[in-house]
């Protein structure tokens, strides 16, 4: 069957995703200081899957699927790029994570282009490489620290680029809500496994953010992080399921273009949440960024 093809949806929905995860995940490194990788990734789904069921039950979408493998197969290789991207966190600064997570549409281009011999004009070639642009100038990268460990976030951007695009491939005709569940029914299946071995284990664990995936389950939390734990779950079903949409809607290779613009929404919720201020360097890239979806938007009423 034909994917239903919806450019300008697609390009709102995934606006509205990246201003919603560019705000919620500005909690993660608050909760890395007090919690861990695997009991984030098993209490989000313990909160998410329950109102996903209250959803599905007052209407909201259905958890029907037609091919359980394709189904959970792309919800495996977005929980692996979630993993990837948030235990980077322990070994780098954040900034460094978003960069190698946003080689995304880098890797969609590629594998649209080579893998699944789709054509991408110069437009969206220009667009990707204006993007990426953006994001080196927003995160200057000192190529003296770089080390192993500095790809695992590359290793989320792969992973986060073919689970888009299996959204639109393997995936389509597929319920919006069913993919969602199965992204966050894996994420918790990982986390208990990662929370068991731990235990098993006992490692020593550093003290805050650097002993995020060495830390096993946490009791209590404090109040700060149950609601922001209740915040990430409950935004993470919308922002998650927004992007589901734009893919589904939009081809990967136009859609991935605009999750560039997480890292407009991202320094903008950290200034108005923590005060971060924005340097001359980093407006510059932002507006990299802005430019390649204004080439985009352009190419899209232009036909």
């Amino acid at each position: 069957m034909q994917a239903e093809t919806r450019p300008m949806a697609a390009a709102g929905s995934i606006l509205a995703a990246m201003a919603v995860i560019g705000v919620i995940d500005n909690a993660v490194p608050v909760l890395a200081g007090e919690i861990g990788l695997w009991q984030f990734y098993a209490w989000r789904a313990l909160l998410a899957v329950p109102v996903m069921l209250l959803c599905v039950r007052l209407g909201f979408g259905s958890l029907t699927v037609r091919r359980i493998w394709a189904v959970m197969l792309r919800g495996s290789l977005l929980a692996l790029s979630m993993l990837f991207y948030f235990g980077s966190l322990a070994v780098m600064p954040i900034a460094q994570a978003l960069s190698g997570l946003f080689t995304s549409p880098v890797f969609v281009l590629v594998i649209t282009a080579l893998a699944l011999r789709q054509k991408v004009g110069p437009w969206r070639i220009l667009a990707v490489a204006m993007g990426f642009a953006g994001i080196l100038v927003v995160l200057t990268p000192d190529p003296e620290t770089l080390t192993w460990a500095s790809f695992l976030p590359v290793l989320a951007g792969l992973f986060y680029a073919l689970g888009a695009i299996a959204t639109r491939t393997i995936c389509s005709g597929e319920q919006l809500m069913a993919m969602v569940m199965a992204m966050f029914v894996v994420q918790g299946l990982m986390g208990l496994a990662g929370l068991a071995g731990l235990a098993l284990w006992q490692p020593a664990v550093p003290e805050g953010g650097a002993g995020f995936v060495l830390r096993g389950w946490v009791w209590p939390m404090s109040p700060l992080a149950h609601l922001l734990m209740a915040v990430q779950a409950v935004f993470s079903i919308l922002g998650i399921g927004l992007v589901t949409r734009a893919y589904a809607l939009g081809e990967a290779s136009y859609v991935a273009v605009f999750e560039y613009s997480v890292f407009i929404f991202g320094p903008l919720a950290a200034f108005a949440i923590f005060g971060q201020a924005v340097t001359l360097t980093e407006v510059l890239g932002i507006a990299l960024i802005a430019a390649a979806g204004m080439v985009i938007m352009w190419r899209m009423k232009a036909g």
